[in-house]
């Protein structure tokens, strides 16, 4: 237990069907007036009793929590940070409509509930602190993406919203930062609209795709909302709604003379091809779906540069995921860039991301609990921490080390930035292009094992002395405090 001084305040582009028509440089926000506010309703049922409890007994406490990765998925050497953004939107906008007070006052759960906790929520609204690491930051098992500190009510009651925001979208830009690294420098585009779990999910899920790398997204909402490059080429049922395959492909280059994308593996990729060749109309790019891909764009690559035409693009899809581009490439296939649904919107080998948002401190009537779990399986260490960055003389990163807050850097470079205070933004939380620059960045700067797809490297991450210490003082006063 401890006291605390009063603070002072409170391209590669890919010549597809696409447009990339005046670009927005990050989303555009519809004010209060254009959309409905989020709902505080959105959380786990316990968040809210828990509020209630805090209220009903008097428990006026300011808290900090921490959101972090427990640990890494298996096959995964990093996590890309991704979703601050709409968590500060949420942070920012979050209420309880009369409609949603009066659901909660009717439910049998809250029958002996005082009037003054409904009364709180009619009114509520965030008006903590946050800390974080900045979108696109590569970030490892134990470190804070997010740091809470708010009345304890509200660090509660916004928790849920938190943890399934900023955990979907970094699952989504760690997959895809991996899919890009097996590219080895061609583009990668984010098909996976029509796969993800609901269509609003494909919407967060173009947006990290992004961050983590990717060229842009056939999402045209996305595209929108976000400012995203929007791609597309044409499907199998346009050539099959035509009598003739040539007639597909005539029509399609009448629409879209200029940037046309033409599929050719719905019958025979070699007739394909040889009918567009045959009628001397070039396209921007063909596409391979199915089939021996290596192979077939080879032959595809070796008869377009035969008729001149190096400049036409090869696009590959098709249930692809960074072990099988890497077998692609392995195999020399003349692939410009390619088309990833399923793997990035649904990523079957770690479909989710074991993030925890845990109690680190506790302040009420000016003295300072330190709080962690300390189950063995689940232990947790407490105190507000910031991570330092370590780093080689040219650049490639060392080492990361947790420490409290008050500790200095020694060399390394904080991660975590003040972007709330008081319930209101300090800075821009910068665009989606700076995201996925800082991101390319990061990888860069990572160890080449670290870097590898198929290769399993543990980065180097060590907590202070003075972390251990506090964990082992925390350890001690729970034990005292229960045998008294």
């Amino acid at each position: 237990m401890r006291t605390r001084n009063p603070p002072l305040a409170r391209e590669h582009p890919i010549r597809m069907t696409s447009s990339r028509a005046n670009p927005q440089p990050a989303a555009v926000r519809p004010s209060a007036t254009e959309a409905a506010r989020p709902s505080g309703l959105l959380t786990d049922l316990y968040e809210l009793t828990m509020a209630a409890g805090y209220m009903q007994t008097h428990f006026d406490a300011l808290a900090t929590f921490e959101l972090f990765a427990r640990h890494l998925p298996a096959r995964r050497n990093y996590l890309v940070a991704a979703g601050l953004e709409q968590a500060l939107e949420f942070l920012e906008s979050v209420r309880f409509t009369k409609k949603e007070v009066d659901f909660l006052r009717a439910n049998r759960i809250f029958q002996k509930i005082r009037p003054e906790f409904f009364s709180y929520l009619s009114k509520f609204h965030f008006t903590g602190d946050v800390w974080a690491v900045p979108e696109g930051t590569i970030v490892f098992p134990g470190e804070p993406l997010l740091r809470v500190s708010a009345p304890i009510v509200e660090a509660q009651i916004v928790e849920t919203y938190l943890l399934a925001t900023l955990s979907y979208q970094t699952m989504i830009a760690s997959k895809a930062a991996r899919v890009c690294t097996a590219a080895q420098g061609r583009a990668v585009v984010d098909f996976g609209a029509r796969r993800g779990h609901g269509a609003e999910a494909s919407l967060p899920a173009a947006r990290a795709a992004v961050i983590g790398g990717c060229a842009g997204t056939s999402n045209v909402l996305a595209g929108m909302e976000f400012g995203l490059p929007i791609y597309g080429t044409q499907a199998h049922s346009w050539v099959m709604a035509h009598d003739r395959e040539s007639e597909a492909f005539a029509s399609f280059l009448d629409a879209f003379p200029d940037n046309s994308t033409l599929l050719l593996d719905t019958y025979d990729v070699r007739q394909a091809l040889t009918q567009i060749l045959a009628m001397g109309r070039k396209p921007s790019g063909v596409r391979l779906d199915s089939g021996d891909v290596a192979k077939d764009s080879r032959w595809v690559r070796r008869e377009l540069d035969r008729a001149g035409w190096q400049d036409v693009k090869i696009f590959a899809s098709g249930d692809l995921d960074e072990y099988r581009i890497r077998e692609l490439l392995s195999r020399h296939a003349a692939i410009d860039a390619f088309g990833v649904g399923t793997a990035l919107a649904t990523p079957g080998d770690a479909p989710h991301l074991n993030m925890i948002y845990k109690l680190v401190e506790v302040e009420r009537d000016g003295r300072i609990w330190e709080a962690a779990k300390l189950t063995r399986a689940k232990a947790t260490y407490p105190g507000r921490k910031q991570v330092f960055r370590h780093s080689k003389s040219d650049g490639e990163f060392r080492f990361d080390r947790i420490v409290l807050e008050s500790e200095p850097a020694q060399g390394g470079k904080p991660l975590l930035v003040p972007v709330m205070c008081g319930g209101k933004r300090v800075a821009n939380s910068g665009t989606i292009a700076e995201a996925r620059e800082r991101c390319a960045a990061g990888l860069a700067h990572l160890p080449k094992a670290c870097r590898q797809v198929s290769q399993s490297a543990v980065y180097p991450v060590r907590y202070s002395k003075a972390l251990k210490t506090m964990l082992a003082d925390v350890r001690e006063r729970v034990r005292r405090s229960a045998l008294k």
